[in-house]
């Protein structure tokens, strides 16, 4: 037990980002058409619940070893993942915006600023650390800078537009910038890694929550919103090309890394069936719904048996 704490990754948030991503679309698509809540509202309880569990677990390892979870926040591809903490909170507080908005606000409020904190914490690492080179990076780096983009799908109900302006900024001004990098080493460099690989459908989630959190702040829909909405589209189909090499990968924990950004794209799949009308959104929208569903039962199934059989929190994991 002492070993598997010891080996506890940080990663292992991009669980409840997952679960969250898909409490929200299953939220709002019960909005949309008129059906039950209760599925929707269920597994945001149940992310919330993983976030509790997590983080207690997370917290005993951060007390009882220091010196790995400060090793494991200063390792350039792993550092990352400890942005899925305040990301994980922001997510709990879109989820919980109808079933408890005390505390949606007080998991707003606490997620955005510890996240504007991490993204500090990140972006100096990354400037003054001489240690790291392009095969580093992957599309994981999205989520301490990027993830910015996501606080506006909350911040226009609990704050100043000022502040989600703010955040939103941030997150498309460094969207840009390590989508550029990203292709360059993907094209230039060695590829990732098999374990990394899933990471790719990172990509997705910039544009898909970026096309979310505009709309909220600008009100309605405009060119800028169909350019966000239509290259998250891209990305999605560029990916579900490559599910043939996805399949053969062995099972790790990055698979979650799957499930966020499909959740982002249904919603915003789903926004935009809302303000066209247009049938064929919602086609898109009822096809993407289905395969977040699926992919996220799958993932649950596999992680619970993975840790039945001792596969994961173990060194080299």
């Amino acid at each position: 037990m002492h070993s598997r704490l010891q080996n506890l990754p940080v990663s292992f948030f991009s669980t409840v980002m997952g679960l969250s991503g898909m409490a929200i679309a299953l939220q709002r698509a019960g909005d949309l058409w008129d059906f039950s809540p209760v599925l929707g509202n269920f597994v945001a309880l149940l992310s919330l619940c993983a976030f509790v569990v997590l983080g207690l677990f997370y917290g005993v390892k951060v007390v009882r070893y220091p010196e790995l979870v400060i090793g494991e926040l200063s390792d350039p591809v792993k550092m990352s993942f400890g942005a899925t903490i305040t990301v994980s909170l922001v997510l709990l507080s879109i989820t919980t915006m109808q079933l408890a908005p005390t505390l949606s606000k007080a998991l707003w409020v606490t997620g955005a600023s510890l996240h504007l904190v991490y993204t500090l914490y990140a972006l100096n690492t990354w400037i003054h650390k001489t240690d790291f080179e392009i095969k580093h990076i992957s599309p994981a780096w999205f989520i301490p800078v990027v993830g910015n983009i996501l606080v506006p799908v909350a911040g226009v109900t609990y704050a100043s537009p000022e502040i989600s302006w703010f955040f939103f900024s941030i997150g498309l001004l460094f969207w840009l910038v390590l989508f550029t990098i990203i292709i360059y080493r993907m094209i230039f460099h060695h590829p990732l890694p098999d374990k990394l690989l899933p990471t790719l459908f990172i990509l997705i989630a910039p544009p898909a929550v970026g096309f979310i959190s505009y709309v909220k702040l600008s009100g309605g829909l405009d060119g800028f919103g169909r350019v966000l909405y239509f290259s998250a589209l891209f990305l999605t189909l560029l990916l579900f090309m490559q599910l043939p090499r996805f399949m053969r990968l062995p099972f790790y924990l990055s698979w979650w890394a799957y499930s966020f950004p499909l959740a982002a794209m249904t919603v915003a799949t789903l926004v935009m069936h809302d303000l066209t009308q247009l049938p064929g959104y919602a086609v898109l929208a009822w096809l993407f719904l289905g395969i977040l569903c699926a992919i996220v039962i799958y993932l649950i199934v596999r992680t619970l048996y993975a840790i039945s059989r001792q596969q994961i929190c173990v060194a080299g994991h």
